[in-house]
């Protein structure tokens, strides 16, 4: 399953994004994290220091590696450079299974205590007045679009702040989005933008109230976000404890039992994998016409493959015609 954490900037979803990835991983799931934030702080949350961060490749940083390797021998796809985030996987295409032998797993997922962490790359000086960082994460989106996940299996994305996510299509390839809302005005603003957005193509979401301290603060939570409030966490000596590099103690209670509400939540999910590659075409042939077509000089819409069927059989017979091997 695929799991967004969304929110404002300082509403704390960096680190429920690691508190929720390291409470899966200790329960021995599958899990990789990706860092989909521009301010790059998931690998401090999970406890990594500045020099074991700095030996992970970034996914941004190639780019055009993954693009070569997943579209394999799919011949709707004429080069790596007309593959842009968009482009849906299709009848020759290299797909994924999580944490398989493949060069993006092997190169890219780096194991932390059995989260396996995988990170876009930071914005630098050089990407300054040239590009956005939302072409870093194209390569989270070409990921998830080639990526077939099983039961039990988990993909924990902490995306970027604000509303910024809805840059791209990337935020219809989650099975279940948490929005992690402070009990403020500022704080729930986001929600309604989401809420609205997420409406719109059928994306489920759940609030998860942070920072709360009391009842008067659930009230007003449940007063502006209504049955979307899922759970709530409140403040933690624990996690204050461990962000100053001490590690003493364990997780209240009471925030151990809202991480398991959000599991909970995730594993009812029904994974519907023709829903998710048909909103894979759909946002394809809208960035086809709105940009892409021009970018590439080429009809995108062409990539399309209409008789591809994502899922575990595709998987099979992908895994049968190419297994993974050459370099990305």
């Amino acid at each position: 399953m695929r799991i967004a954490f969304v929110g404002k900037g300082g509403s704390g979803k960096t680190t429920l994004s690691a508190l929720f990835t390291r409470y899966l991983a200790d329960s021995k799931a599958p899990v990789v994290a990706i860092d989909g934030d521009i301010n790059q702080h998931l690998g401090s949350a999970l406890g990594l220091d500045e020099q074991e961060l700095a030996t992970i490749p970034p996914l941004g940083a190639h780019l055009a590696d993954i693009k070569e390797y997943l579209r394999g021998g799919n011949p709707l796809i004429s080069s790596q450079q007309a593959m842009v985030k968009t482009t849906p996987a299709g009848r020759g295409s290299r797909l994924l299974r999580l944490l398989g032998p493949d060069p993006v797993h092997t190169r890219h997922a780096h194991d932390a205590a059995g989260v396996h962490l995988m990170v876009t790359g930071t914005f630098d000086e050089e990407d300054l007045g040239v590009a956005c960082y939302h072409s870093k994460l194209g390569a989270v989106e070409l990921y998830l679009n080639h990526l077939v996940d099983g039961p039990a299996e988990y993909v924990v994305v902490d995306m970027t702040a604000g509303a910024d996510c809805f840059a791209s299509g990337l935020f219809t390839r989650f099975d279940m989005t948490f929005l992690v809302a402070e009990p403020t005005r500022k704080g729930v603003s986001v929600y309604r933008q989401y809420r609205d957005h997420a409406a719109e193509f059928g994306v489920p979401i759940a609030v998860v109230g942070n920072k709360v301290t009391g009842e008067d603060d659930i009230a007003f939570l449940r007063e502006h976000v209504g049955e979307d409030l899922l759970t709530c966490v409140t403040h933690s000596d624990w996690v204050r404890a461990r962000e100053q590099g001490r590690d003493t103690g364990s997780l209240e209670p009471g925030n151990h039992s809202a991480l398991e509400t959000l599991r909970t939540a995730v594993d009812r999910r029904t994974k519907d994998w023709a829903a998710f590659q048909q909103q894979a075409v759909e946002f394809h042939a809208r960035n086809a016409l709105s940009w892409a077509n021009k970018a590439t000089g080429q009809d995108l819409a062409a990539q399309i493959d209409p008789g591809f069927e994502h899922g575990p059989a595709a998987l099979r017979n992908a895994e049968t015609s190419h297994p993974a091997g050459s370099a990305a």
